[in-house]
């Protein structure tokens, strides 16, 4: 049977504003599993509840209504936590530190010491690839640098969740790429990653599962496989055929000795799924 790294059920969560006496809500009973090993994308615009539910996992905000779980423990339990680590959106750094020293600060806070922790330094310096910038001082690195210091902050006590607040926000592209095959080297490891972004391709490279978020429902869930599927359609990639062949290709394919490579489902790129999920929730009509 396979595991379930976050359980969540009918989570609500809705933010009293005392001044306007009005209530804002954030989340509408959402519901989704997230299996352990897999690559997690939740997605949405901004204000549509991501960080809302990130807040509750984390323990940092209580839901109004609903559970969360994390490994099977209730994700307000302090004991959920252990296993996980976590990257915010905008980490901060000591500056006057050094990439080594940084990662040495947290492993402290997560009870490593001596050789151990020398030795996870060296190991988590070499896995985000920052081995030569380890005695630099964090003050000098670029933004690509930093998320990868935070990730290896957030990875300092081999945690089996990570949860990814837009890993490569204001990241350049090879840094980005970067940080999208550690993601992937992760996964081969077995960790659980939970991530948000509005880079979707990026998205699409690494996920295994999607979850889009609207106005704090989730209005579309599954595997990109079955997200970006075209109902009814197939494409085919042929090898050795020429131009004669596009106008009928299935009926002359074998008749002009072309080989068909391989067959597969037609799919839209993530874009094309998240706007249209996105903007058919905005079209409904308050309390549909």
């Amino acid at each position: 049977m396979e595991q379930i790294a976050v359980r969540i059920r009918d989570l609500r969560k809705v933010f009293p504003v005392p001044l306007r006496r009005r209530q804002v809500t954030a989340l509408k009973g959402i519901s989704l599993d997230i299996p352990a090993g897999h690559v997690y994308g939740l997605l949405g615009p901004n204000g549509s509840g991501k960080s809302t539910t990130l807040k509750i996992l984390l323990g940092l905000v209580s839901p109004t209504s609903g559970t969360s779980e994390i490994f099977g423990i209730p994700s307000h339990e302090v004991r959920s936590r252990a296993d996980v680590g976590f990257l915010p959106e905008n980490p901060y750094f000591y500056k006057f530190l050094t990439g080594s020293e940084t990662i040495a600060f947290h492993g402290r806070l997560c009870g490593l010491k001596g050789k151990a922790l020398q030795h996870r330094i060296a190991e988590l310096l070499d896995l985000t690839g920052l081995g030569e910038a380890g005695d630099r001082r964090v003050g000098t690195y670029s933004k690509g640098m930093l998320q990868r210091i935070g990730l290896a902050q957030a990875m300092v006590h081999d945690p089996r969740l990570l949860i990814l607040d837009e890993p490569t926000a204001g990241v350049d592209p090879a840094g980005s790429r970067q940080i999208r095959d550690l993601i992937l080297r992760l996964k081969e490891r077995g960790k659980t990653v939970l991530l948000t972004s509005h880079l979707l391709e990026q998205v699409q490279d690494v996920c295994d599962r999607v979850g889009i978020l609207s106005k704090g429902e989730l209005v579309r869930e599954g595997s990109l496989d079955l997200l970006t599927g075209v109902s009814g359609q197939t494409e085919y990639i042929l090898e050795n055929a020429g131009p004669e062949l596009r106008a009928e290709i299935e009926r002359l394919a074998a008749s002009h000795g072309a080989r068909l490579v391989e067959e597969r489902p037609a799919k839209l790129d993530l874009e094309t799924v998240f706007l249209k999920a996105t903007e058919a929730a905005a079209a409904k009509p308050p309390g549909v």
